[in-house]
């Protein structure tokens, strides 16, 4: 039997969905105990690996080849269902970060080193009974990671990172100061995308509710004076410069609000790290020094402009 029925094997005993016995699914077992073709389950090991490393494992020592933009099928067809039945486990870090990585917990490791032994089938009943156990655990290590937030008198949670952390002060401690009383009428998240979208104050402000990845990170609308605050969260890119305007224009054309570009970071040294690309017109605050704003113009403070 070869290795990739042998992940079947293990995959199968331990109860898991046909689906998720395919071979896509072996191949990242096999990817992320580090095992090749030749090797022995009791050398499994549980490094921190990216979905790009398991792509390229099989590519080298399966001779299997999954073009590079096939990173979402292994995250929604293995991963996730990997990590929910407590297979594996990630580093807490935002999705969007190249230091998110994924790892086989250490009871599935435990588990896999002794395939083939005659250890096997006791620790695979002792496995199964603590199972339900091991989800709760470690999902529970999940939860305890999340960034609450509340928007709009109701609770959230934001995935852990530093770009969520710069959401929640930019709903908790610009808008108060900056756009009080404003609705919070969407916001992204690293892992959900839309957390939230008020679909039917976007449709009377004339936004297509077709909404995509060009959307700001946040957009805040103040009724009172009738603004929209597009909001961009900057850690490491997308800073409001002239072509994100232009794109924003461009799906906002049917808006009459008056828009407002803000480009928010964290800290001093990102926004001199961003300083340069920043587009006029627009305005910046940054997390550091929250009472204050820079206006990259000298013609007026905070407010809508005409074109």
């Amino acid at each position: 039997m070869d290795k990739i029925e042998q992940a079947r094997e293990i995959l199968s005993e331990l109860k898991v969905p046909d689906k998720q016995q395919a071979d896509l699914c072996c191949l990242t077992l096999l990817s992320m105990a580090n095992i090749k073709p030749s090797d022995n389950w009791k050398n499994a090991n549980n490094n921190w690996v990216r979905i790009h490393d398991v792509i390229n494992y099989v590519r080298d020592h399966y001779n299997i080849s999954y073009a590079e933009n096939s990173r979402e099928t292994f995250r929604k067809q293995a991963i996730h269902h990997f990590r929910n039945a407590a297979f594996i486990e990630d580093n807490g870090m935002a999705t969007n970060s190249p230091n998110y990585r994924y790892r086989l917990t250490d009871e599935m490791l435990n588990l896999i080193k002794c395939y083939g032994s005659r250890e096997w089938e006791l620790e695979k009943i002792r496995f199964l009974e603590e199972h339900d156990n091991l989800i709760n655990l470690y999902s529970s290590n999940r939860a305890m990671l999340k960034i609450p937030i509340v928007i709009n008198e109701e609770l959230y949670n934001f995935s852990p990172g530093k770009h969520n952390e710069l959401q929640k002060a930019i709903l908790e401690e610009f808008a108060p100061r900056f756009a009080s009383n404003a609705e919070c009428i969407y916001v992204g998240d690293t892992i959900k995308k839309d957390l939230v979208k008020n679909v039917e104050r976007l449709r009377e402000l004339g936004f297509s509710i077709t909404l995509h990845d060009k959307m700001p990170d946040v957009i805040l609308y103040a009724k009172e004076k009738n603004w929209l605050y597009f909001i961009e969260a900057v850690t490491s890119v997308g800073p409001i410069d002239s072509k994100r305007i232009i794109e924003i224009k461009s799906m906002t054309k049917d808006v009459a609000s008056g828009k407002i570009y803000v480009t928010a970071f964290l800290d001093f040294k990102t926004f001199k790290k961003f300083s340069e690309m920043l587009a006029w017109e627009t305005e910046v605050w940054i997390a550091d020094m929250p009472d204050h704003m820079i206006h990259l113009n000298g013609d007026k403070f905070l407010g809508p402009r005409e074109t």
